[in-house]
């Protein structure tokens, strides 16, 4: 059973950053690739970032490149989305998921298709944008 918990959400001011985190297994570092996506009121799931097991290949989408960076911290077991330069239009739930192999990371862009989502969600962590 691949368990997934976010933490670390809440509110920040426009042009802020802020630091999300996953928690899981080490069975599920070694073997899954791991992905942040976050889905705001009204809108569909959007696809953010992905770090693969193993060898920790990072991949972003066009919308958080240059402003977020995820990583690995296998001594905690968590995989960790640092958000900069925050903007109003990034308010959502963020949700880390996991899927089996890099196969999640390099379909990342499709990641809503059966084929190619994640196996496991997450809860959620709420992050809200707000002077």
């Amino acid at each position: 059973q691949v368990s997934l918990v976010e933490s670390g959400g809440g509110l920040v001011q426009p042009g802020g950053s802020l630091t999300l985190s996953c928690a899981t297994s080490r069975f599920v570092l070694d073997h899954y690739a791991i992905g942040w996506f976050r889905q705001a009121p009204g809108k569909e799931r959007e696809s953010l970032s992905c770090i693969t097991s193993g060898d920790s290949r990072t991949y972003y989408t066009e919308s958080t490149k240059g402003r977020f960076t995820i990583s690995r911290d296998t001594d905690k077991n968590t995989v960790g989305l640092k958000m900069s330069s925050l903007r109003p239009e990034d308010p959502a739930v963020y949700y880390c998921a996991a899927g089996p192999g890099p196969r999640l990371c390099f379909f990342l862009e499709r990641a809503s298709e059966k084929d190619y989502g994640p196996d496991s969600w997450g809860q959620g962590t709420q992050v809200t944008v707000s002077s």
